[in-house]
């Protein structure tokens, strides 16, 4: 639990027009975890030019699988960039990769090559998303920021992660809110 009395584990954050810097401007953050300690998380909807298939050529891995291949690698966020995380569905065996973060209620996150090895066989997870770098907050910074209005949350929706096309993927988001983005303005509004 953080700080704040709220959990915001396995929600989406969904970034106001008005945060500043191109950072998370129209971003969509899967939050991994939330705790007194802070909140680490990846954004879901900012491909970057690496398909999956040469971050696996430079693992020195093959990968075989057709429906993957073509797929992008996503910018998660500004803190250690050089490094991958995988969010895929829940795997039933416990201690089926190294490091694994099992969300409560929602995904795993994998940050041991176990998982690009298991995926370059054919026995990875069926669903998965890949980034480069996370996004992380120190202890309340992440309330501190929500008090601002800087981000929204609603509990995430793993079809929106997998299944959505990746521009849609704000929109999608917003409307689990029954909000239209045309209707966001960028300034705050205090009465």
């Amino acid at each position: 639990m953080s700080s704040g009395g709220i959990n915001l584990t396995n929600q989406f954050l969904i970034a106001m027009p008005g945060i500043g810097g191109d950072t998370f401007a129209g971003a969509v953050i899967y939050l991994c975890e939330h705790t007194d300690k802070g909140a680490l998380g990846l954004v879901i909807n900012k491909p970057i030019d690496i398909k999956l298939k040469n971050l696996f050529e430079k693992v020195e891995l093959s990968l075989d699988r057709v429906d993957l291949a073509e797929s992008p690698v996503y910018y998660g966020g500004p803190v250690q960039t050089e490094r991958g995380f995988v969010l895929h569905e829940q795997i039933d065996d416990e201690s089926r990769f190294n490091s694994s973060l099992r969300i409560p209620g929602g995904l795993e996150m994998t940050t041991s090559k176990d998982v690009l090895e298991a995926l370059s066989s054919g026995t990875g997870p069926t669903k998965i998303l890949v980034t480069l770098g996370y996004s992380g907050w120190g202890a309340g910074q992440l309330e501190e920021e929500m008090g601002r209005n800087s981000w929204i949350n609603v509990e995430a929706q793993p079809e929106i992660i997998f299944n959505t096309p990746v521009e849609q993927r704000y929109d999608k988001a917003l409307s689990l809110l029954g909000i239209d983005p045309a209707m966001l303005s960028a300034d705050a509004g205090h009465a």
